[in-house]
């Protein structure tokens, strides 16, 4: 899965944190709806324009970010 097609950055939008193309869906959101339980249909329903390839997008975004991360993102999240 080629993420770049679907995700981004612009500084002009949500502070430069990355998004879905064409969008102002934050990547860190949609990861947490997914976190908590909520289906893909459920996300689709309340982000027009979302569906499931985007889903797959977001999900490959965290991966390349983490294969180069250290265990030290896990102290990180434990103080938030």
């Amino acid at each position: 899965m080629n993420w770049h097609e679907y995700i981004h950055s612009d500084h002009d939008i949500g502070s430069g944190k990355p998004i879905f193309k064409g969008t102002r869906i934050k990547i860190e959101l949609i990861l947490k709806l997914m976190a908590s339980g909520w289906t893909i249909e459920k996300i689709s329903e309340e982000y027009i324009g979302i569906d499931e390839i985007h889903l797959r997008a977001a999900v490959a975004f965290a991966a390349d970010l983490m294969k180069d991360e250290t265990f030290a993102a896990i102290a990180q999240a434990k103080a938030a």
